[in-house]
């Protein structure tokens, strides 16, 4: 496996954007065959009002532009919190080769903790998947945006 560190760090930085507009901070970047940033998000469902604004599912949404095809057939995704269902179906639809993640998510994650979508034999498309990139860096930053709000 490729070191995804600084990737991660860059997903990271994006998590952080998110607290500006006190959402979950996540952060998710898709990096093209070429190995270059097509698609950068974090989560962004307070400020847009919008349950889907995943930084996956908007990482996604860039990464597909900048392609000119859904079809993300080689694309990398690094985010900085196990997918949850939604956005392992999005993953998954999008031909995605590869999803790095960061911290699990024992609570809603679908990739591995709650369900395992993405490796499902039944799922037409298998994703190769790796977690625990910066796993402490990331769960902190989560762990942190919680305690503030409980």
């Amino acid at each position: 496996m490729a070191d995804y560190t600084d990737l991660m760090r860059a997903a990271l930085e994006l998590a952080s954007a998110a607290l500006a507009t006190d959402d979950v901070p996540v952060g998710a970047v898709v990096i093209n065959p070429a190995g270059l940033i097509t698609g950068r998000g974090n989560n962004r469902r307070e400020i847009d009002h919008d349950p889907t604004a995943h930084a996956e599912i908007i990482a996604l949404r860039e990464a597909a532009m900048a392609a000119g095809d859904w079809r993300l057939d080689g694309h990398t995704l690094v985010v900085t919190l196990e997918p949850c269902a939604m956005c392992a179906g999005a993953i998954s639809q999008s031909r995605i080769k590869t999803l790095i993640f960061g911290a699990w998510d024992e609570k809603a994650g679908a990739v591995g903790s709650v369900w395992d979508i993405l490796r499902d034999p039944r799922n037409p498309y298998q994703v190769e998947v790796f977690s625990g990139i910066l796993e402490e860096e990331c769960g902190h930053l989560l762990r942190e945006f919680f305690k503030e709000k409980r």
